[in-house]
């Protein structure tokens, strides 16, 4: 990185953040508006959502403790130290935002509601313009051939 540049991703805002705002506004104009539209007739979608909701949490920890044993920073608006390429970074380079997604996909199951999964493709591209492209950028300045390497083997969601 030249002597200028921030050591940091400069994303537009916390991941989680741009997830449960758009989930929260999803949730919050349908009881506004008194307008339910269901994503099923009963509530047999629950234990699906309860699932997809654990699996995502599951990866998002396993990443997150991935980020800590080898010392680079969590949060984006901090420098990043290393490239994380081995456990569950072989498979996805934002295993964290994939189990982000499944949450709130989840979430959306079990509030019965297809609201929040009409507005995950604007958190989709939110992330993919706001968060990735920025860290995947930053990513490259810093660590150059390692990065570029890692995302030729690696596919950027699954």
């Amino acid at each position: 990185m030249s002597e200028g540049e921030r050591d940091n991703a400069g994303v537009i805002a916390p991941p989680p953040l741009i997830y449960l705002l758009a989930f929260f506004a999803a949730w919050a104009a349908e009881r506004k508006f008194h307008h339910h539209i269901p994503i099923l007739p009963d509530e047999s979608g629950k234990w699906l959502g309860y699932i997809l909701i654990a699996v995502g949490l599951t990866v998002d920890i396993v990443a997150f403790l991935q980020f800590m044993r080898a010392k680079t920073a969590v949060i984006p608006y901090r420098p990043a130290t290393h490239v994380v390429s081995n456990g569950v970074y072989r498979f996805t380079r934002n295993p964290m935002y994939v189990g982000a997604t499944l949450m709130y996909v989840g979430g959306a199951f079990v509030i019965n509601s297809y609201l929040p999964l009409l507005l995950l493709p604007l958190v989709l591209v939110l992330m993919q313009r706001g968060v990735i492209y920025r860290e995947e950028a930053y990513l490259e300045r810093k660590f150059g051939a390692e990065y570029l390497a890692y995302k030729e083997r690696v596919r950027r969601w699954l």
